[in-house]
C-alpha cells in the first residue's frame, strides 16, 4: 500500500527549452525534483545520436525528463519556472541556437499535466506576460532516448566553458532571483 501510495505521488514529465545542457542545470537546483535527465523527444527514428538531432533531421527536440515529487512541488510551479527559464516564444530558437531541435515543448505523461500545461499557458498568454505570442507545443510523450554520456551533469562539470559562462549562468542568475524559494539548499549560494 505504501509503495502505490509513493508511486502515485512521483511523476515525470519531459520539457524541452532549448539546448538541454541549460534546461538539466535549472531543474536539477529545484526542490521535489528527484531526477533530471537530458534526451531526445518527438522525433522519427529509434535511438538517435546527439550529431543526428543536431542536424535538425530526425525530428527530435532535445529535452530533459523530469522527474518531481508531486505531494513537495506542484506541476504548475514546475511550469512556471520552464517558461521563465527559456523564451517560450521563439519559434525553434533559443537564443544562438536554431534549429527545430531547439523548439520549446511540454511533453505529457497523463492526461492531468496536458490539462494543467495548457491553462498555464492559458493564463500567462492572457496576463500578457510575455512581449510576443507563447509558442510552446503541448503534446503527449513519445519515446525518450537519454542523451550520451558527455551530456549528463553537463553545466555541473563544465562551469567553465563558454557556452556555460554566457549562456547557463544567466538563467542561474534568474533562477535564484525570481525562484529562491525553490531552490535546494546546496543551490542557493
Amino acid at each position: 500500500m505504501f509503495n502505490y501510495i509513493i508511486q502515485n505521488l512521483i511523476k515525470t514529465i519531459f520539457l524541452a527549452g532549448g539546448c538541454f545542457w541549460c534546461t538539466e542545470a535549472v531543474f536539477q537546483r529545484i526542490k521535489g525534483v528527484t531526477e533530471v535527465i537530458p534526451g531526445y523527444i518527438d522525433g522519427s527514428i529509434k535511438n538517435p545520436a546527439y550529431r543526428e538531432v543536431c542536424s535538425g533531421r530526425t525530428g527530435h527536440t532535445e529535452a530533459v525528463s523530469v522527474t518531481y515529487d508531486s505531494s513537495q512541488l506542484q506541476l504548475t510551479d514546475l511550469l512556471l519556472i520552464f517558461f521563465n527559464t527559456h523564451d517560450p516564444t521563439t519559434l525553434n530558437r533559443q537564443g544562438n541556437d536554431v534549429g527545430s531541435q531547439y523548439r520549446s515543448g511540454i511533453y505529457f505523461t497523463e492526461q492531468s499535466q496536458q490539462e494543467i500545461a495548457q491553462m498555464v499557458l492559458n493564463q500567462l498568454e492572457t496576463e500578457a506576460v510575455f512581449d510576443n505570442k507563447i509558442v510552446t507545443e503541448i503534446k503527449k510523450a513519445t519515446p525518450f532516448y537519454r542523451a550520451e554520456d558527455e551530456h549528463i551533469n553537463y553545466f555541473n562539470q563544465n562551469k567553465e566553458q563558454p557556452y556555460c559562462t554566457y549562456t547557463i549562468n544567466p538563467k542561474m542568475e534568474k533562477l535564484k532571483h525570481y525562484f529562491s524559494n525553490y531552490l535546494n539548499k546546496s543551490y542557493e549560494r
